[in-house]
């Protein structure tokens, strides 16, 4: 077991760096950590997983690294105990130990948070609070503030609770909740990483799975902490009442959430337009729904206004797109629409099957109006750029044909004037 460092097992520990064996300790101490890199190697293979959290980008800064170094030190440690006062292997103790809780609850913050502006800060500052923690450790303050958090203690209730006991019930609950959230990332990356199925569907269950998680390491933190779990009846009555006054909008945005990915009404990467705005669907949250225009605006909908008011999705409906050119009266039309379509087939991004087709639509005052039909392969990315490619691609072959678009022209017919009648004189 490990235990912290006094005073006096500091003094000792000074004079233990001293001595040649620190030299062995070290070797010692490489070794344990070379053992650990070759380790993670082998098992991280040439390339790690993508936002691995044990193995994380490289092969020493995952969470695997400090967990198999901190074993094999402590058994060095066992063996040379007999033959040498510990001092190196003592200290790089605390020293993994501190390094496996913040890259744990680092890698887990940021796997589960990956764009939280807040993020930075709370890692900092758990960080220094882990090393402040093994610097007291160390030098052997550790002991002495323990037994002054003892001291300090106020009433909960029927229960006395200590300054010592709060924080290390707040320890508990903090680690409970990582676990959690490193458990609901797990589970959520491998439904979201499966090929073949319905991204929508996926994201329902790894939103289900992740909330189940969270609500049991809230349960377990609670307990840690020394809130008594039979009160849970009474706050959810009274949570209860919330839903059905002041929290009835959020409730009724979470549960259109689980509705619209349970029905597939809706889903990500469909082209919708909601409430005049329309863009994309990147994500479908819990409580709202991202959508983002293809200038890269984004809006953020509440999943009850999805759910109660019209959505167009166009993703749905047909994704024909027309082209409309007129050409002069004369024009070979058989010879010239084959060449049409098969010009339009060969720009970019749209596709082959259905096959373009020019369709003769009327008779316009100025000539034949065509009417040049395509579909695309990813309309959610844009249309006008495509739209100018084909008409692009349809002029080319009216140049090439000799084919003039017609403009509007105009007869004028100029009737002679008619001369006036003669005048008479006025009789007498």
């Amino acid at each position: 077991m490990i235990h912290p460092i006094d005073a006096a097992d500091l003094r000792s520990l000074m004079v233990a760096l001293e001595q040649p064996s620190a030299l062995v300790e070290l070797g010692a101490m490489l070794a344990c950590l070379g053992l650990a890199w070759l380790a993670v190697r082998v098992l991280r293979g040439k390339q790690a997983e993508e936002g691995s959290i044990w193995f994380g980008r490289r092969i020493h800064d995952g969470v695997l690294f400090p967990l198999l170094a901190l074993p094999l030190v402590l058994a060095a440690k066992l063996l040379l105990v007999d033959t040498l006062t510990p001092a190196v292997l003592r200290l790089a103790i605390p020293v993994l130990v501190a390094l496996v809780l913040t890259r744990t609850t680092v890698l887990v913050l940021r796997a589960s948070f990956p764009k939280a502006q807040w993020m930075r800060p709370v890692e900092r500052s758990f960080a220094w609070m882990v090393w402040l923690a093994a610097v007291l450790w160390v030098t052997g303050a550790l002991p002495l503030m323990l037994e002054a958090m003892d001291g300090i203690s106020w009433a909960m209730g029927n229960h006395e609770i200590t300054l010592r006991r709060f924080l290390q019930g707040l320890l508990t609950a903090g680690v409970v909740m990582v676990l959690a959230l490193w458990a609901a990332s797990g589970v959520e990356r491998k439904l979201l990483r499966r090929t073949g199925g319905d991204l929508s569907i996926e994201k329902l269950a790894a939103n289900v799975v992740r909330s189940l998680l969270l609500f049991i390491g809230l349960l377990f933190a609670m307990s840690a902490v020394g809130i008594d779990l039979t009160a849970l009846g009474v706050l959810g009555g009274a949570i209860g009442v919330g839903l059905g006054f002041g929290l009835q909008k959020i409730a009724a945005n979470y549960i259109s959430g689980f509705v619209i990915l349970a029905e597939r009404s809706l889903r990500i990467g469909d082209t919708v337009k909601i409430d005049g705005f329309e863009g994309r669907i990147t994500d479908i949250r819990t409580r709202y729904t991202l959508i983002r225009a293809r200038d890269g605006r984004e809006a953020i909908v509440p999943n009850e206004m999805v759910i109660t008011q019209r959505v167009e999705n166009s993703s749905l409906a047909d994704q024909r797109i027309t082209a409309g050119v007129q050409v002069a009266y004369g024009t070979d039309l058989r010879s010239l629409l084959p060449q049409i379509e098969a010009a339009v087939v060969k720009v970019a991004r749209v596709v082959a099957f259905p096959a373009p087709a020019v369709r003769l639509m009327g008779f316009a005052p100025d000539g034949f109006d065509l009417a040049v039909h395509f579909w695309m392969v990813d309309p959610e990315n844009g249309i006008d750029a495509v739209r100018s490619e084909v008409n692009f691609a349809v002029l080319q072959v009216l140049n090439d044909n000799g084919v003039e678009i017609p403009y509007p022209q105009r007869v004028v017919h100029m009737t002679p004037a008619v001369a006036p009648p003669p005048a008479t004189a006025p009789s007498p």
